[in-house]
This record gives C-alpha cells, structure tokens and sequence, in this order.
C-alpha cells in the first residue's frame, strides 16, 4: 500500500493508493493546534477491513440505485444488491480497489492525480471506464476532482466520503450547520429516492439559516441551489475551524453516522438517477468526460 503526504503552509493532505482515499487532513484550529478534520486509521492496512468508507473514492456509482440495477439503451443492467439496494458501487466499489498514483506535485499548489480502470461489467456496469481523482492544495483550499471517460455508454457518479470532524467533541451537537439547499430528495425507509423532491422549509432538513445540529442524524441526499456560490458551511466554536463545500454537483448527501462524532458531505448526482429520468442524467457517453468538481475551504473565526 502505497502512501503520498503533499502540504502547503496552511493543509497538510495525506492520501493512499487504497481506495484514493484520504488518510488525513491537517489543518491549524484557532488555537494554533494541528488538527486532523478527518476520522482515518493510523495504519493504513486497517483500511482493507474498514465498513465505512472513510475518506475513499466511492464509485462506479455513489450512493443507492434501486430493483437491483437499471435500464440504459434498452438493455438491462443488473448490478450486485442485498434486499434490492446497490450501494455506492456495489460488492467491492472503487473504495475497495488500489488505485495508481499518475502524477505527484511538490510545487506551490501541490497535488497528487490517481487512476483506475474499471473493466467492462465489473459489478454489473457496462463500459472500460477510466476514472480520475486529483488532490490540489491551494493555500487554505482542497480541491477535489474527479473525472471519467468510457469506451460505451455508462452511468457514473463519483465522490469523496471522508468524515470530517472539525473538533474533539464527543459529538456533533454543537456543530453549526447551514446548506444552500432549499429542497431534498425524499427518501424511503430504504433511503432510496421515492422520486419527490420537496421543501426543506419547516422540516429537520432545513439548514437554510444555518443552525447547531444538535440531535439531528442525518442520511440525506439534498438538493444543491443552482446559483449557489457556498454549498455547505460547517464552524465549531470549540475549535474555531470553519469549513466550507462549493462543488458543480446538482445534490450533496449529508451523512451524520450515529456511531462517530463526524460528518459526510458526499458532493454528487441525485442517488438513483439512473431509475429516474427526471433525475439530472447519471448517463456517460463516449468521446464525453465526466467531472466533478468539489472545494473544501478551511478558515478560523
């Protein structure tokens, strides 16, 4: 397992080949501390048993797709599933492959680009898709990137699913939250897409103003604001960190676990677009190339 630390004066990033993921992410809180914001393993072979995803490049398709896979050009596509939901890429996904390092950046806006080539229905998928993420730091920024090409049509929808924990709280409660998303993607008891989206307004969905989190769990794929310039903003007054999302994804899945004191900001398509042509298209054509472009800014008040 391979393992690539690049730094700025302001972030510290340290990434593996397993998973494309991030081990951890060291910034400075109010205090003059250094501080990892994401939860990790300190070895990183504790990744290969690890349930969680943590910090990993989730893929070919993140989040839930329902009936156990879906319909693209008139064939059927049946992906791996357990009670009829396929999760973040099904039995072994992305985060569970060694991806390999492309290019290694020392300079002033250092970064680090990894591929892996994701065979022709692997996991039930159809298309050779190469995948793509590139690590840049830029002053006080993380800059998330990930791309895709295919040699036949495919559906795709990458992320980053790294816990951010921005203090040593035991939990979340204190946490102020505010979402530049006006409506939600209602879900089942499954937490698949039911097809709706509605208003957070008046609901525990409705981050608008921002607000502590207090008992609040959520697992909620939310609705992106168009015009929106700051998708997410997290503070912690105990530690002074504020943390920013700005990204080009139409949905951010908001995860708060019940069992670590963390939070998902999963920038992407609406889960289970691929079942819901209302859905922004999940669709990748050849000759086309799939971005996701996601930023994490940190800051101290």
């Amino acid at each position: 397992m391979k393992q690539v630390t690049i730094s700025t004066p302001f972030i510290t990033l340290i990434v593996l080949d397993y998973g494309a993921l991030i081990q951890k992410l060291l910034i400075k809180d109010a205090h003059g501390n250094t501080r990892n914001v994401v939860i990790g393993y300190d070895s990183p072979t504790q990744y290969l048993d690890d349930p969680f995803f943590l910090g990993a490049c989730v893929g070919r398709y993140a989040g839930r797709i329902s009936n156990g896979g879906f319909e693209l050009d008139r064939e059927t596509h049946l992906l791996f599933h357990e009670d009829g939901v396929h999760l973040h890429g099904g039995k072994e996904g992305f985060g569970k492959k060694y991806w390999t390092f492309e290019e290694i950046d020392y300079g002033d806006e250092p970064f680090v680009r990894l591929s892996y080539t994701s065979k022709h229905l692997e996991e039930g998928y159809p298309g050779n898709l190469r995948a793509s993420v590139t690590y840049t730091l830029q002053n006080n920024i993380l800059h998330i990137v990930h791309e895709a090409t295919t040699d036949r049509s495919t559906v795709v929808n990458l992320t980053n699913h790294s816990y951010f924990r921005l203090d040593d709280a035991p939990s979340v409660k204190d946490l102020e939250l505010q979402l530049d998303c006006p409506k939600w993607v209602v879900t089942d008891d499954k937490l698949l897409p039911t097809g709706e989206l509605a208003p957070v307004e008046g609901t525990k969905n409705d981050f608008m103003t921002g607000r502590s989190l207090g008992k609040t769990l959520l697992d909620t794929p939310f609705v992106v604001n168009s015009n929106s310039k700051v998708a997410a903003r997290l503070h912690s007054r105990r530690s002074g960190i504020v943390m920013e999302v700005k990204t080009n994804q139409p949905a951010m899945v908001v995860y708060i676990p019940p069992h670590m004191p963390a939070i998902c900001f999963e920038t992407q398509n609406y889960p289970d677009a691929p079942n819901f042509p209302h859905f922004p298209s999940s669709v990748l054509k050849p000759g086309a190339v799939y971005e996701n472009k996601s930023q994490f800014i940190f800051d101290i008040e």
